[in-house]
């Protein structure tokens, strides 16, 4: 009882801190960041980096080291750990020894019928953080990063690709397209990968990123996606012609659904046009057409112009009003 009314008391402490001034606030934080329990750790932690007190650094990275000893007793759910790493990451630290050990860490803590990595959102925060660490040559520093690539968790792999294409050299973009070209994973990951190319290379790599359309799964809708991002001309004229063409299944009318919505996205005025025309045709597209338009947060022009060219198609007209009451 004593412990939890202790602990209680630390964090109605910090709620209080969190009121007042960052100069206040320093001699509590720094003996808070020294106490056992992980989460008043954790949350001490969270308001050093929200009053960016860089003072307080040697304090973090003491406490941060202190909660790999012993972790499932010490750390469970790796809730300090988390928060130090997000505060260390902050404040741009500069070892990378210390974001290493993040990402290596794994958790196993017991669970129903087994047990459960719980560092995956640690491996995360110190693969992104690991990016800003001037000390490591780029090459080095892919290295530490591909090792990622092959977590077993869905949400460090996405990760790790987008630390990757925050190094932003034609050998991290190489190293994405190998990852690419592989595939065989979830698609949150491989879009991550399109989206990475697309911001190192830009456009010229659109093309390239299209061969991935003729899939016509969850990854091809994620790389349709990825090109319509750019918002350029270019990427309405390569998914207009996977559309038009056979480089995908005409008979799918999800994943024709799918590539209408990113020429919708891409912002551009012939795309537009485009999926008007399909409107004004009542071709048999017509409803895909209109969904992607309304949820494309059409102008007031763009939607009356609609109306107008639904106005003789009772179906089309209710898909219509549907659809603008689904996305106001």
């Amino acid at each position: 009882m004593a412990a939890t009314r202790r602990v209680e008391d630390q964090l109605a402490a910090l709620e209080k801190l969190r009121e007042g001034s960052p100069e206040d606030a320093l001699p509590p934080l720094r003996k808070l960041l020294a106490t056992r329990n992980n989460y008043v750790v954790s949350k001490a932690a969270d308001l050093v980096a929200k009053f960016r007190l860089a003072v307080l650094i040697p304090e973090l990275l003491v406490a941060f080291d202190r909660f790999f000893n012993d972790p499932l007793e010490t750390d469970p759910q790796c809730w300090a750990k988390n928060s130090l790493a997000r505060a260390l990451a902050a404040f741009e630290h500069q070892d990378a020894a210390v974001f290493l050990r993040g990402m290596r860490h794994l958790q196993l803590e017991p669970v129903w019928g087994g047990r459960s990595d719980t560092a995956g959102p640690l491996r995360s925060t110190c693969a992104l953080a690991l990016v800003q660490c001037r000390t490591l040559p780029d090459a080095d520093l892919l290295a530490h990063l591909i090792e990622l690539l092959a977590d077993k968790e869905k949400a460090v792999r996405t990760e790790a690709v987008r630390a990757i294409e925050q190094v932003g050299s034609p050998a991290a973009a190489l190293l994405l397209r190998l990852r690419a070209v592989l595939g065989a994973d979830e698609p949150e990951v491989m879009g991550a990968c399109y989206s990475g190319i697309l911001a190192i290379e830009g456009v010229k790599a659109i093309s390239w990123i299209a061969r991935f359309l003729a899939a016509g799964d969850d990854s091809a809708a994620e790389a349709a996606l990825a090109i319509a991002s750019t918002r350029s001309p270019e990427a309405f004229e390569v998914l207009r012609v996977a559309f038009d063409g056979r480089s995908i299944d005409r008979s799918d009318p999800w994943f024709r659904s799918v590539v209408l919505s990113a020429i919708a996205l891409t912002r551009q005025d012939a795309a537009l046009e485009f999926l008007l025309d399909l409107v004004r045709k009542q071709s048999p597209d017509a409803e895909a057409a209109v969904e992607s338009i309304v949820r494309s947060a059409p102008s007031p022009e763009v939607l009356k112009q609609l109306e107008e060219l639904a106005s003789d198609n009772p179906r089309l007209t209710r898909l219509l009003e549907k659809q603008r009451a689904k996305h106001p």
